[in-house]
Formats: structure tokens, C-alpha cells, sequence
């Protein structure tokens, strides 16, 4: 499962999706909230249909009655990506007001992967607090921090990290990913 709320970095679940999608591994459920359609829209230009269209199945965030949530259907996992603090709050809090808040409660509560690649800084105690309630609940939280011992040349290149560590994390590797092999190493004669 995906969840894309309004946090600013609505590329990370565009490629997260481009990602899965090229990759076949999975079946793909997306929930969008609607400050998450609006915030794809002004920073990347493409509307919910377009994210839609790289999901195998698709619900209106107010669905709550349909199968994500529900800890009988069987999912590998979900990620919210990007998650906002609003969002993670309320999961940390139990408060299941829409269908992605509630997909994550059931992932956390039948003991599924969930990753919440959080955005905002700079962080107040409240939103540390929920963090630690979170990763005591079993949630991986996963910012968006971008590593530069790859040397990217590109703001693709960095958000490609990002999306590439949480593949990991949910098991579905990317062949793509570039890895840490230590410094170069200098020949002896």
C-alpha cells in the first residue's frame, strides 16, 4: 500500500510508484488525501489520475469501509510517502479519520512493515514524541535525508537514494540502488 498525504515531496511517492510499478513485484493499492493531490499538483503538475494510473487499484481517502481497511486483507506492507506531520500525529494518536490514517493503524496493529518517510523540519518535543510512540508501535520512520557518498549530480539522483532505501526496507530491492563500498581502494605493490 501507498498512502501520498500534503506534505511537501509529493516526487518521492511519484517515483516510490515509478519505482514499484517498473519493478512488477508488487501489486500496488493507492490512498491520495486531498492535500496530497493538491500538493502533487503545484509542485510536480500532474493531477491524482496520473498517480492512479501506476496503481493496479486506487480508493478515495474516505473510504474506510473498503479493504485496506480491513487487517483481514492481506498486504506486504504499506509506505506514506510523503508523510505529514498531521498525518503521522494521527496515527501515533490512534485517530482514524481517514482511509490513510486507517490503513496505517491496521498495518501497525496486525504487525506489518509501515514506512513513514516524514517531512518537516525543523522538529518541536510534540513531534518527536509521536516519533518514539511510533517506532515503539513498529513503525520505521524514514525522512527523507539525502546521502552525498554516492556524489549525485542531480535533485533526481538524491530523492532516487531516498525512494531506493525505502525499497529496501519494505523488501522489494531496486537493482538501481547505488551502495556504500567504502573508499576507493588504493592497490599495494
Amino acid at each position: 500500500m501507498v498512502g501520498i498525504t500534503g506534505a511537501s515531496g509529493s516526487v518521492y511517492g511519484w517515483r516510490l510508484l515509478e519505482k514499484l510499478r517498473a519493478a512488477g513485484d508488487a501489486e500496488i493499492h493507492l490512498v491520495m488525501t486531498r492535500s496530497g493531490e493538491r500538493t502533487a499538483f503545484l509542485e510536480l503538475g500532474k493531477a491524482a489520475a496520473d498517480f492512479k494510473a501506476l496503481a493496479d487499484c486506487s480508493y478515495a481517502v474516505e473510504d474506510i469501509g473498503c479493504r485496506l481497511a480491513s487487517g483481514s486483507f492481506s498486504t506486504g506492507g504499506m509506505v506514506i510517502a510523503p508523510c505529514s506531520i498531521h498525518t503521522m500525529s494521527a496515527i501515533a494518536a490512534g485517530i482514524s479519520s481517514n482511509l490513510v490514517i486507517r490503513a496505517a493503524d491496521v498495518t501497525l496493529k496486525e504487525r506489518r512493515k509501515l514506512v513513514l518517510m516524514v517531512r518537516e523540519s525543523p522538529l518541536h518535543l510534540g513531534h518527536l514524541r509521536s516519533m518514539t510512540s511510533l517506532a515503539e508501535m513498529g513503525a520505521i520512520l524514514a525522512p527523507p535525508v539525502p546521502a552525498f557518498y554516492h556524489q549525485p549530480q542531480s535533485v533526481d539522483e538524491i530523492v532516487d537514494q531516498s525512494v531506493d532505501r525505502v525499497l529496501d526496507l519494505i523488501g522489494l530491492p531496486s537493482p538501481e540502488t547505488r551502495r556504500w563500498d567504502g573508499p576507493p581502494q588504493t592497490r599495494s605493490k
